[in-house]
């Protein structure tokens, strides 16, 4: 027998039944497998310790974990979830409303959820670069660049997840991508862009820009934080003592960058704070602006991927961005002081644990890089100033597996214990969540299309975790028997 536990299901009212016991359905297919053992030549995952995790053989597995057990298919073909799990669509793409009337906008991306009362408000990106059928609206005050389609929309939820309402809190960027919560309770949006202003957009793009997730009215007369540089954004991570920020870049061509910014003598974060620097004296150039560069011994580690063994850790030296707003070349096109340290596709970022998670979804020796993979996870100490290799996914080779994972993008750090990783890889994607003793376990499956997911983040009381998938567009409240992964291999 099967037991089934109704799921809400936005688009019609009607429920989506999720196997609870007794089965272990047949699965779909993602990427890549989390194994263990050697690095270079593996096809998996490695982890090991407090996520440090070394790739091994294709077929091994010897790493995986049951987690929170098998994925059961959904009866209704959009997201698979371990038995005792269920979901809420909170937004879908073209289908729920603003409260100004329009439909929800495409391609729902990086996300944070901050505390209101009982509830919450989650904040999430919309990564529109043009095309997409749905573009954020350009409501008066709340747009940055009529030109462009990108932004932020909130979406007040009740303490059971429950959406109450959805509306726009940022218009007019472009390519809204990830982002990052700051210690202040707000949300920083970042553009994966370097599109200059022409016939199209009315103003230069590639910045990062701050949301609050309650106060509208700090919203209005968006202002671009200049002094974090202009260039092809993804994540960014803020240290809550120092708020001191780390920011990712994803761009090839070169390969991109790793930065920090530091802010100037007398700076006191807290909101409004960054729109106060970024609209005074000198604010377009305000504190440091530095790109990473890494170094093992006295030997210069000109990119990332070189890395193949988790537990490798290189020591860091920063240096200064010469031009951050990129005037007329490039910022990881610029001729640095000192040799700066390059990865490709560095994507989410996270703070936790007292440093910087950040993530390279991939490298492959026909961009440069030096070896390639499927994924690496790095966390950033600033009190060492040193950057160690956490995890690596090893080339995958059969992306039509189930228990393949490769190309990770978003992260969070989960309150059980490990991260979870958002899949942007090929074949199906997942949720994969890797426990703090190394292991990886699936959690969630793409059913209804191979579209990213994206955005994973929990609410306060660790009872919700929300997560996006970009295409066709929804936005989910997963909620279920949370508690430590068990790490029993499958």
């Amino acid at each position: 027998m099967l037991r089934a536990a109704h799921v809400p299901e936005a688009r019609s009212g009607r429920t989506s039944t999720v196997a609870t016991e007794g089965v272990l359905m047949a699965s779909h297919v993602t990427r890549r497998d989390l194994l263990s053992r050697s690095a270079a030549g593996g096809l998996g995952i490695v982890i090991a310790g407090s996520l440090e995790a070394i790739a091994g053989p294709a077929l091994a597995a010897t790493r995986s974990s049951v987690g929170y057990g098998p994925l059961v298919p959904d009866p209704v073909g959009i997201l698979a979830l371990p038995s005792g799990f269920a979901y809420k669509i909170v937004a879908e793409t073209g289908v729920t409303l603003l409260e100004s009337g329009e439909p929800t906008p495409s391609d729902p991306d990086g996300a944070a959820v901050f505390t209101r009362g009982s509830g919450t408000t989650l904040v999430y990106n919309h990564e529109v670069g043009g095309s997409e059928p749905y573009r954020v609206p350009p409501l008066p005050g709340l747009t940055y660049d009529p030109g462009a389609g990108g932004g932020t929309t909130n979406i007040e939820l009740d303490a059971d997840g429950t959406r109450i309402r959805e509306y726009v809190s940022l218009a007019g960027t472009h390519n809204n991508c990830a982002g990052g919560c700051t210690p202040w309770n707000t949300w920083l949006t970042c553009e994966e862009s370097e599109q200059r202003a022409n016939a199209t957009y009315q103003k230069d793009h590639g910045y990062v820009f701050e949301v609050d997730p309650f106060d509208t009215a700090a919203n209005r007369n968006p202002i671009a934080l200049k002094f974090l540089g202009r260039y092809a954004h993804e994540a960014v991570a803020v240290d809550p003592q120092t708020f001191a920020v780390y920011l990712t870049e994803d761009a090839a061509a070169p390969n991109g960058l790793y930065f920090r910014w530091t802010s100037p003598a007398g700076f006191a974060g807290g909101k409004g704070s960054l729109r106060a620097l970024a609209t005074g004296p000198g604010g377009d150039t305000a504190g440091r602006l530095q790109a990473m560069s890494c170094y093992l011994g006295s030997r210069h580690i000109p990119d990332l991927s070189q890395a193949t063994v988790p537990g490798t850790r290189y020591k860091v030296d920063w240096v200064d961005v010469p031009d951050r707003d990129a005037r007329t070349t490039s910022v990881r096109k610029q001729q640095f002081a000192r040799p700066v340290t390059h990865s490709r596709k560095l994507e989410g970022a996270w703070w936790g644990d007292g440093g910087a998670y950040f993530v390279a979804s991939f490298a492959r020796s026909s961009d440069g890089s030096a070896q390639e993979h499927d994924g690496q996870v790095w966390f950033y100490d600033p009190a060492t100033e040193s950057v160690t290799l956490k995890t690596i996914f090893g080339v995958n080779p059969d992306p039509a597996s189930d228990t393949n994972y490769d190309g990770p993008d978003n992260i969070t750090v989960s309150p059980y214990g490990g991260v979870i990783l958002a899949e942007d890889g090929e074949g199906i994607q997942h949720l994969v969540g890797v426990a703090d003793q190394g292991k990886v376990y699936p959690l969630a499956r793409n059913e209804i299309s191979q579209g990213e997911f994206a955005g994973p983040t929990f609410n306060a009381d660790g009872r919700i975790l929300f997560a996006c998938i970009q295409s066709p567009g929804y936005v989910f409240a997963i909620t279920g028997p949370w508690g430590r992964p068990s790490n029993a291999r499958s």
